[in-house]
């Protein structure tokens, strides 16, 4: 059954363009311009009044909404709330204040993490040069996948070992650097490939490859490979991430390498480093060894009298 869409009335469409122009200005990412005009589109479409007219209940019911009815994950949910106090503080400021929409609590997760010989049979299985080329950029600089897609073959700094990521989360350019069997891994590749301007072109030259076939590559390889986690491009971030902090790299380091905005973002592997779990001591080999079950069984058998 297909779907009623509410329309948006003329003067909410118009405040929804300026929001946008709003956020040009601001020099924020085409990913996050399009992310909070479908949030702010949606809630339009929900309050069929215009934009202009939205109280602090029409927002609550509108987060009721996408609680219960749409059931956002909360890293959507609290998309959905960034866009409605940019709109409302800087676009069409309110007496009411913004910090009443309030965010959703977001469950902390683990990252999940290959061990070297893991990541090591993931690339055996990936047969494709290009699918296996891009997977060890992942891997060997921790790149986001859309960072790894958008690279461009002018992105790489031979002479000086590094690459430069013009496409960050947020706009944000840096510097990842690179080890010489990467380098050569992605001289083989261009020999084979010859590509122009992107470094990984899906069926365009001028279009990057799609995200969406690299993560079904990933998760074909990982079935190959008999690995029974959940592999996806963002493990190879956090397994770069964990081994550079098992390494010794220290975290603001590593923060910069992964273009982290928030240092309080990568402390989150600190709880996933091997080193750390390995050296925790189990308070079970604290008890006196007479207090251990097997050692009262064995004891009462050795005390039995012959039979």
């Amino acid at each position: 059954m297909t779907a009623i869409v509410t329309p948006v009335d003329k003067p909410s469409a118009e405040l929804i363009q300026r929001m946008v122009g709003d956020m040009k200005i601001r020099h924020m990412s085409p990913a996050t311009i399009k992310c909070y005009s479908r949030h702010l589109t949606k809630f339009a479409q929900f309050l069929a009044k215009p934009l202009n007219e939205a109280t602090t209940e029409d927002i609550r019911l509108f987060q009721l909404h996408l609680i219960e009815s749409r059931k956002l994950a909360w890293s959507s949910f609290n998309q959905a709330v960034c866009s409605l106090r940019f709109f409302y503080r800087t676009t069409l400021p309110q007496p009411w204040g913004v910090t009443m929409i309030p965010y959703g609590k977001k469950r902390t997760y683990l990252p999940t993490v290959l061990c070297r010989q893991e990541v090591e049979a993931l690339l055996k299985c990936t047969h494709n040069r290009k699918h296996r080329t891009l997977l060890m950029v992942l891997y060997a600089t921790g790149l986001r996948i859309s960072e790894a897609t958008n690279l461009q073959v002018s992105d790489i700094d031979s002479q000086r070992m590094l690459l430069t990521v013009t496409q960050g989360k947020g706009n944000k350019m840096r510097y990842v650097p690179f080890s010489p069997r990467l380098l050569e891994a992605l001289r083989q590749y261009w020999h084979d490939f010859r590509p122009k301007t992107l470094l990984f072109p899906g069926q365009s030259s001028n279009w990057p490859l799609g995200q969406g076939s690299i993560q079904e590559v990933i998760k074909v390889s990982a079935r190959m490979a008999k690995i029974t986690k959940v592999v996806t491009p963002h493990t190879l971030r956090h397994s770069y991430a964990t081994a550079l902090l098992e390494a010794g790299v220290d975290l603001l380091t590593i923060s910069r390498l992964l273009g982290h905005a928030s240092f309080t973002t990568t402390m989150i592997y600190l709880h996933v480093r091997q080193p750390r779990l390995e050296s925790a001591p189990s308070p079970l080999d604290w008890l006196p060894v007479s207090q251990l079950p097997t050692w009262q069984q064995q004891s009462q058998t050795q005390n039995q009298p012959p039979s």
